[in-house]
């Protein structure tokens, strides 16, 4: 005769409960990476935004104390006009004679995202 205690193959609730955890567990990892494609994403448009402010102000750098405005200015290049970057909006600033005679401070700020984010960099240009 066929004795059923002696069986060695798994029971359908055992497949079941099995199935059930590794589900659960598959669906965490789901979650994990889309979270982490999207912080990848948010950590690429900070990196360009930084690399259009560090790029605008060696320009700037670049042309020295006296061919950089003696007046306060501000100039705006709005969205779609920085080439290669339309999705990025970039403000620049000097304050002529801040913090001292003789010094310039130059600020510039990027933006994306209709303006929800931005990244900022400053620096004193001297004589």
């Amino acid at each position: 005769m066929y004795n059923l205690s002696n069986n060695r193959g798994f029971s359908l609730l055992e497949v079941l409960v099995a199935v059930v955890v590794l589900s659960i567990g598959l669906l965490g990892m789901a979650g994990l990476t889309t979270g982490i494609m999207r912080c990848n994403a948010f950590s690429r448009r900070i990196t360009t935004a930084t690399m259009l402010a560090q790029h605008k102000m060696e320009s700037l750098r670049g042309l020295g104390y006296s061919n950089t405005p003696m007046a306060d200015t501000t100039t705006t290049e709005d969205y779609t006009t920085i080439a290669y970057h339309p999705s990025y909006k970039r403000i620049t600033s000097i304050d002529a004679a801040e913090p001292a005679q003789g010094m310039k401070t130059m600020t510039v700020i990027v933006l994306w995202d209709n303006d929800a984010h931005s990244a900022m960099l400053t620096t004193i240009l001297a004589r």
